[in-house]
């Protein structure tokens, strides 16, 4: 592996994470890929699609059992969590699992092996939906608040994942800090709309919304693990170039 960079991609198998790892497999410089899903059998199968897609490579890609919201799985990379109904409290827990404190346990359990790198760097993927600036100027998607009285008619999911992804950008901000001495550059990166399988939607139901196509998510990551936004790090940042506003 010696002059190889080392990238973990969770959800790498699916949406944004599998087209970060075929741009990463695409590039010219070499990379080992260890692909993290909750299903082993998913990764396997995504890495024989892959290999289809990107026949000529000097990386290579390897499968990694690990579900973000299991203590245990990220310990062991073993154990996947179960599917079931949800109660709201359930429902908000398990969004801030996966979106906060998943991506937290991730990445102090793999912190000694990032600080061995001679360019360590970590990069969240988060949402425009989580700018409080823009949602505090214009609340969006949503263009008009519903009518008076409860329940709501509207997608309460929202807010839930535009509440963690906020508090990931927070997360992100803290570990700029504290590992400024240690050299570890930071991003949370705001791909934007794609069509990524976002709310159980297919990616041709997506586009006939306006979403982009997910291999854009993919060459942006790519782009930020390779240098091209380090003038930005600590930020979020746009795969238009432009930083988020908080």
């Amino acid at each position: 592996m010696a002059g190889r960079g080392v990238v973990l991609i969770t959800g790498g198998n699916t949406g944004i994470g599998y087209e970060t790892v075929k741009a990463l497999l695409d590039s010219d410089r070499p990379y080992v890929v260890l692909m993290g899903s909750r299903s082993l059998d998913k990764a396997k199968s995504a890495i024989e699609s892959l290999k289809k897609e990107v026949p000529q490579t000097s990386s290579s890609v390897e499968a990694v059992q690990i579900d973000v919201a299991s203590d245990e799985s990220i310990a062991k990379a073993f154990e996947t969590i179960g599917e079931g109904t949800l109660t709201t409290r359930e429902a908000w827990n398990k969004t801030f699992d996966v979106n906060v404190t998943g991506a937290y346990l991730v990445t102090t359990s793999f912190m000694p092996l990032l600080l061995k790198s001679t360019d360590p760097r970590l990069v969240f993927v988060t949402s425009g939906l989580s700018s409080l600036t823009r949602t505090s100027e214009k609340f969006y998607p949503i263009p008009n608040p519903p009518p008076a009285g409860w329940p709501k008619q509207m997608p309460l999911g929202h807010m839930s994942y535009r509440t963690t992804k906020t508090a990931l950008n927070m997360l992100m901000l803290n570990l700029q800090f504290i590992l400024t001495n240690d050299s570890v550059k930071t991003w949370c990166v705001s791909p934007g709309f794609l069509a990524t399988g976002l709310a159980g939607l297919s990616p041709e139901e997506l586009k006939k919304r306006g979403a982009g196509d997910a291999g854009i998510g993919g060459r942006f990551i790519k782009d930020v693990v390779e240098g091209k936004r380090d003038a930005d790090a600590g930020k979020v940042v746009f795969n238009d170039g432009t930083v988020q506003p908080w």
